[in-house]
């Protein structure tokens, strides 16, 4: 075990874990921040997407040694008091359905926004390309993204 300090959602921490164990199972298990989910463990479907740095990153291929110091925003990050702008338009464009896929499409559009606010929907399809769902058909995914305005 070894002690490392993050910075999650704004709040500086110090977690005792192997320096090994996935980012994804202490921000689960040790931090209690479930929003984030494993889907396959592999970082093929990007369900355990969270934001490194100002960079999307798989978080179940990230080993917690490589986070020691950094800043980690994850789906709980998201919104303040109340719902961003996004979150709010996955609900009112039907992006959220079953919610294995739903936080790391946020943190997918989320980065997105981030560095370009006006995205055809070929630049929401590339920039979402690493993340699977099994309900949507992936439409009203990239509505929702299309349509949440010039805010994350």
């Amino acid at each position: 075990m070894k002690k490392m300090s993050l910075t999650v959602n704004g709040k500086k921490l110090t977690v005792s874990c192997h320096p090994f164990s996935r980012l994804l199972d202490v921000l689960r298990e040790e931090l209690q921040l479930t929003g984030t989910k494993e889907g396959c463990g592999e970082g093929e479907c990007g369900a355990c997407s969270v934001m490194l740095d100002g960079k999307l990153v798989n978080s179940c291929l990230v080993p917690l040694l490589q986070v020691e110091g950094k800043k980690i925003l994850t789906v709980e990050g998201l919104a303040n008091k109340s719902l961003t702008p996004l979150q709010n338009s996955f609900m009112k464009c039907g992006g959220a359905q079953c919610g294995i896929c739903t936080p790391g499409m946020l943190m997918a559009g989320y980065a997105l926004i981030k560095k370009k606010k006006k995205l055809s929907k070929q630049e929401i399809r590339e920039g979402l390309g690493g993340n699977l769902c099994r309900c949507t058909g992936y439409s009203p995914i990239i509505k929702s993204v299309q349509n949440c305005g010039t805010k994350p």
